[in-house]
């Protein structure tokens, strides 16, 4: 089943790039939004729906913009947060609930103006059963899977090491960059916007547990694969139709899980298949090619950056541009492998 009647028209980032400790996190999600609109070429009164994680949320972002939107997502998962929030805005569109839907991310990941705590509650499960044992927080819990895929597979420090090595020679090609938008539309519009469509083929999100102890195998993620295996029905594809990837790296090992999840390589291959050299400039699969959040940047919810770099290379203007790529998968995570979101994004519907 394919899905050509959505598309993404606008997409956009901050007017400043860095720390900005002038701004306000809601200041970010206004700024960027009204760049993302003008990248469309349209105005707020275009907007009829809307989409953001909490703190603010999309009521307030809303609000903040003039915008009285007649369908609102606040969907909050982590990262991958706002491949969600696409997925779900092209439902909308289809249902008839919105026709043109603005997704915000605005986080002041270094400079925290106006950002939420950092805090566990200790009487949540993992407050409970896993921080008491020092497993707190994504440098400890992240990496735990990782301990057990190296000692399943065999998997080298080496090449570990050469995930981010591999992105480093991406972020090489391109500015640095923070806070983005974009912009999520019905396809039958695609001649009123500026800039090329990029069309929504398939999307597909999952989730397996909150506690990265309870994973049902440390050296996989089920809702990576799950996700992944919803998007490409949805868009009538296989990894061989694929010529972009972006997947979602808080550490160096996830695009290995996301690698094998997705099928582009069987369990216990994808570390071998990057230290090769098969995802660097020059290589048969492209990954991650802004740096990742690894080398680009990484806010705390890297997915709207992840999303912007697809959507940039579908329409031939990314700074580091592959060669004309038809079709690009975006996988993000959300949490420790707790959530997953893909999204199959093409120059041309199907």
């Amino acid at each position: 089943m394919s899905n050509p009647g959505v598309i993404i028209a606008g997409a956009a980032e901050t007017d400043e790039l860095g720390r900005l400790p002038n701004i306000s996190t809601l200041g970010l999600h206004i700024q960027a939004a009204r760049n993302a609109v003008a990248d469309a070429g349209l105005t707020m009164r275009d907007i009829d729906g809307i989409a953001s994680v909490s703190a603010p949320g999309p009521v307030s972002v809303a609000h903040a913009l003039g915008i009285y939107p007649d369908w609102v997502d606040g969907t909050g998962v982590g990262g991958t947060s706002f491949l969600l929030h696409v997925r779900h805005a092209a439902a909308a569109i289809r249902a008839g609930y919105a026709k043109t839907i603005l997704i915000t991310h605005g986080e002041s990941g270094r400079s925290r103006v106006g950002a939420p705590p950092y805090r566990l509650d200790l009487s949540s499960p993992a407050g409970q059963f896993e921080a008491p044992y020092g497993t707190l927080g994504p440098t400890t819990t992240f990496t735990i899977p990782a301990l057990r895929y190296m000692k399943e597979y065999g998997l080298t420090h080496e090449q570990l090491a050469y995930v981010p090595v591999a992105q480093r020679q991406w972020a090489a090609k391109n500015p640095r960059a923070m806070f983005r938008d974009i912009i999520v539309t019905a396809a039958d519009r695609a001649a009123d916007f500026p800039k090329p469509p990029v069309h929504v083929l398939g999307t597909g999100e999952a989730s397996e547990t909150p506690m990265i102890s309870q994973l049902v195998d440390f050296t996989e993620s089920q809702a990576f694969r799950q996700a992944g295996r919803k998007a490409f029905a949805e868009a009538g594809i296989t990894t061989a139709d694929v010529n972009h990837l972006m997947i979602y790296d808080a550490f160096a090992h996830v695009p290995i899980y996301g690698l094998e999840a997705l099928g582009f390589v069987g369990k216990g291959e994808a570390g071998a298949f990057i230290a090769e050299g098969n995802t660097e400039p020059g290589g048969v699969l492209p990954l991650n090619t802004n740096g990742g959040g690894l080398s680009y940047t990484h806010t705390g919810m890297y997915g709207m950056f992840a999303i912007q770099e697809g959507v940039r290379q579908i329409r031939g203007e990314a700074a580091a541009q592959v060669d004309g790529p038809e079709i690009s998968v975006v996988l993000g995570n959300g949490g420790m492998f707790a959530t997953a979101g893909v999204l199959v994004l093409g120059r041309h519907p199907r």
